[in-house]
């Protein structure tokens, strides 16, 4: 296993609660899945903030950051059985991160925690 990049990021969850006040800000950003599953849990903003950082951090590790196609919604952050967060790659920026590895095939570890008044996350990308 070779690492290709890190990424860390930090997200102030009161910010992110004020934000998602507005739907416009929700459906740029995050996908469906994601809508429906922090639609579900007890604390919706510390559900998006920590997201919010994974996508951040993925733009992050790649190292293009959210610009020439990457698009947040097409970064998607879900949870597996056993509760591990993951990220799905999907349209555009499925394509584009493929063709930045030479269709090598990529390995995305995440990490996600919060303690008010933050959410963290951490991306290590393999190949």
């Amino acid at each position: 296993m070779k690492i290709y990049g890190i990424g860390t990021d930090i997200a102030n969850i009161s910010r992110i609660k004020e934000s998602i006040k507005n739907k416009k800000f929700i459906t740029k950003l995050f996908h469906k899945k994601e809508i429906e599953k922090c639609a579900r849990v007890k604390n919706v903003a510390s559900c998006y903030a920590k997201r919010f950082a994974a996508k951040e951090a993925f733009s992050k590790a790649i190292g293009l950051g959210i610009s020439k196609g990457i698009s947040f919604k097409e970064i998607v952050i879900f949870n597996v059985k056993s509760g591990k967060p993951r990220i799905r790659l999907t349209g555009n920026t499925n394509k584009i991160v493929h063709k930045i590895m030479n269709k090598k095939k990529i390995d995305i570890f995440l990490s996600l925690t919060d303690d008010k008044p933050y959410a963290v996350a951490t991306v290590v990308i393999s190949i």
